[in-house]
């Protein structure tokens, strides 16, 4: 062999080595992430070539599968009552993904979950039978929330102060996730996502707003846990008209300086005094406010699984002795959600225990065998249990002479607080309306939270009292008579 034909043969060998190596590492080490890459169109078909696993709502399948008859897809998603469980099962779409629960277990319930996949499977690399995830909502409570809703812009969300199981998930306006499911819905995606997609919004777990008077539960836990009330019936000697620390502006009352003047905390939380707490909160400082906040859930991300992000809020930049003040009404730069709210009244029920919430009990395969439970969530004692006796006290108090009378549930214990918070430059937005509540009878109990975005309510008649009250109490209701 002369030399030209050795040299070639040898860089020919090379090129054959090269080509091995590189096939190799493809098949070995990118072969995975290949085959997980978003952009792999393979993975979507496979997706929806059998019927999808389905979520379940008190035993019965909220979502299902259908054949489509085309080439690629050979199933999609359908719903039933699809906008009523919208904020909770989320989209599964062909085209624009996945969200919500949908989203959060969407190898379970494609059959992709390694833990899915019997020994068989895996020799033969099936995609295994799919899984079904188990939620803890209340079809009753559910719809007598939704129903509330309709006509209003808002949210309620409703748990079991004992378990930590989430009973309600509401937004209005909703939306069908069955409209945005197959291949070809661009039109329907594209009316969903006008108006900064406010349709697809999750506002009960993703959209803190300020709070209003009923942050007002939050600061009476952090005076009393921290000594500063320790009688709620004893007159608290804060004057009305009342000046907010380290300004000249005057603190108004809806109630009227004369009816807040030298009150007792009780009247103040029946007549909403924000004299009252203003001036705890002040007294307080933002050190013991912020951490009773954070106790109860505040600057803290929620999976329940869906995630709260962002979170909801109490302010921990640095802030003025006024602005302090402030946030003792729910005002400045406090935001919360109506899952949040409803688990400070949670926390107050369940003698300052607060459970973990959470939306799934179980998530299981084809035979029903368990992957994962959250019967037996974490819990946390937020406050002293004589704290929250005395608040829940308190708010018996605004349930049967205030503002939250329309909240009463025959037969049961209901307390309540009402909230209105004001919003846009001089106030030129309409403000939210906020009921939060617990209720009790014969050994069930219920905490609630809604928010009113939106009314064609006269602004003088926007109260938390007057539009959100009347839902929870629909949601209690249907929860306490079962």
């Amino acid at each position: 062999m002369n030399k030209t034909i050795r040299r070639a043969s040898v860089f020919c060998l090379l090129l054959v080595l090269a080509l091995l190596v590189r096939v190799t590492w493809v098949q070995a080490y990118q072969g995975r992430a290949l085959a997980e890459d978003k952009n792999n169109r393979r993975n979507v078909i496979g997706q929806y070539e059998n019927p999808l696993g389905n979520i379940i709502v008190g035993g019965e399948a909220i979502t299902g599968s259908e054949k489509t008859g085309g080439k690629d897809f050979g199933y999609k998603r359908t719903y039933v009552d699809g906008p009523l469980y919208a904020p909770v099962t989320g989209y599964s779409s062909q085209v624009y993904g996945t969200s919500m629960l949908e989203g959060i277990y969407k190898n379970v319930l494609n059959g992709s979950d390694s833990r899915l996949k019997t020994v068989m499977d895996m020799l033969t690399n099936k995609r295994a039978a799919p899984g079904n995830v188990l939620t803890t909502i209340d079809k009753d409570v559910q719809k007598a929330a939704y129903d509330a809703l309709q006509g209003k812009q808002g949210a309620a969300v409703a748990l079991d102060p004992g378990t930590g199981e989430i009973l309600a998930v509401v937004n209005n306006p909703s939306f069908d996730p069955g409209t945005i499911a197959g291949a070809n819905d661009e039109k329907a995606w594209t009316e969903l996502s006008a108006d900064k997609g406010k349709a697809m919004e999750n506002v009960a777990l993703r959209k803190p707003q300020a709070p209003g008077s009923t942050f007002k539960l939050v600061t009476l836990t952090a005076a009393i846990e921290n000594g500063l009330v320790s009688d709620i019936d004893r007159p608290t000697g804060i004057p009305d008209p009342y000046t907010i620390p380290g300004t000249r502006t005057l603190l108004p009352s809806e109630a009227g300086s004369e009816a807040c003047n030298n009150v007792s905390v009780r009247t103040a939380l029946r007549l909403s005094c924000n004299n009252v707490f203003a001036e705890l909160a002040y007294k307080l400082g933002q050190d013991k406010m912020r951490a009773t906040a954070e106790k109860l859930g505040f600057n803290t991300q929620i999976d329940t699984p869906v995630r709260t992000n962002p979170p909801s809020k109490y302010p921990s930049k640095k802030m003025s002795v006024d602005q302090v003040a402030q946030t003792g009404i729910g005002q400045f730069d406090v935001q919360a959600t109506p899952l949040q709210m409803a688990m400070v009244t949670a926390a107050v029920e369940n003698g300052g225990k607060l459970v973990a919430p959470h939306m799934v009990s179980e998530v299981t395969d084809a035979n029903g065998n368990v992957l994962e439970s959250f019967k037996d969530p974490k819990s946390q004692q937020v406050m002293k249990e004589s704290t929250a006796s005395m608040i829940r006290d308190a708010m018996r108090t605004v349930a049967t002479e205030g503002g939250g009378k329309p909240a009463q549930v025959a037969g049961a214990e209901v307390g309540g607080k009402t909230g209105t918070a004001q919003r846009g430059v001089n106030n030129s937005l309409a403000p939210l309306a906020w009921f939060t509540s617990y209720g009790k009878q014969g050994g069930k109990q219920i905490a609630v939270a809604v928010v009113i975005e939106n009314s064609d309510t006269d602004r003088s008649e926007i109260g938390g009292g007057k539009l959100a009250a009347p839902i929870a109490q629909k949601m209690m209701q249907a929860w306490l008579k079962k």
